[in-house]
């Protein structure tokens, strides 16, 4: 079948497609997209913009004290040993094991682009969907390597060493759990047959959501504050997650923790020149000698 041209796209196509054809075109026709490097500097430029800000406001914060309100830890602020590893370490993990997946995935079959862009319900439809099951995949993924210590300490227990997160530990673990969380992006967009606009859309959005839930910040524009009913979990629902390791195992939603007993209300950021809370690791997974201030 022929390729339909920019008109022909247009007069075949819904009011919905219309509004994202554009910017399609554009992404299609670039060339970019074709590259088998697209998708790893994609997935690097995508973490390292939203975690630059954060970044920026940690420096910031020692010197703005309108800032610290919004911290969920205000005395806490990383420090360059502590960012530094962890950006070597998310560069080092794509360069040396996403990198030669993806163009291997690339070389068995190279990216064939449709011409129409999704409709617009449909993109917001399948990106909410993939978010839902991703939800759902890490949950059951997370109780498990909390739940067995064996599991906990060999594939998890590098993503727990600070308890108080910060952005640039997002994609501070083991590769065993980033190549889970990417096997889940993949399984989740094959199953719903996502256009690529939608895969794209769901992977920035992905990146940004998770590194917002570790980035230690509650803002009254945090997505948990724009999600009606409480249904989100947020920053300070996961930072819990950290410092007490028993509950909030769920990334972003609440109702898998809700629904097993596993959901603890996050508290409320404390007052500049309060004590950070913690508690002890060993009650689930019988560590008691990890040491939680330890750097990467």
């Amino acid at each position: 079948m022929r390729g339909l041209n920019g008109s022909e796209v247009r007069a075949l196509s819904s009011p919905g497609q219309l509004l994202l054809q554009p910017l399609w075109d554009h992404v299609r026709t670039s060339g970019v997209t074709q590259s088998p490097f697209f998708p790893v500097v994609l997935s690097i430029g995508t973490y390292v913009g939203f975690c630059l800000p954060f970044v920026v406001l940690d420096f910031l914060c020692p010197w703005a004290p309108a800032l610290r309100r919004y911290k969920i830890h205000p005395d806490f602020a990383p420090s360059a040993r502590q960012l530094l590893p962890c950006l070597g370490w998310t560069l080092y993990q794509h360069l040396v094991f996403v990198l030669p997946v993806t163009l291997l995935h690339w070389a068995r079959s190279p990216a064939r682009l449709p011409a129409e862009a999704p409709e617009l319900p449909r993109l917001l439809r399948d990106v909410l969907l993939c978010l839902l099951l991703f939800d759902t995949e890490f949950f059951a993924w997370h109780v498990l390597h909390h739940r067995v210590p064996w599991l906990y300490r060999t594939f998890h227990k590098v993503h727990h060493q600070n308890s108080s997160p910060f952005a640039l530990a997002t994609q501070y673990m083991s590769a065993w759990e980033l190549f889970s969380l990417g096997f889940f992006d993949m399984v989740n967009v094959t199953l719903l047959e996502c256009h690529p606009l939608t895969v794209l859309t769901f992977h920035v959005v992905n990146i940004g959501l998770s590194v917002e839930d570790h980035a230690g910040y509650d803002f009254p524009w945090s997505t948990h504050r724009l999600v009606p009913f409480g249904w989100y979990g947020g920053a300070a629902h996961h930072d819990l997650h950290h410092s007490q390791f028993n509950c909030n195992f769920a990334p972003y939603f609440k109702h898998w923790d809700q629904l097993l007993g596993t959901l603890r209300p996050a508290p409320l950021p404390p007052r500049p020149g309060g004590r950070d809370g913690g508690s002890s690791e060993s009650e689930l997974v019988g560590d008691p000698q990890l040491n939680h201030s330890k750097r990467p």
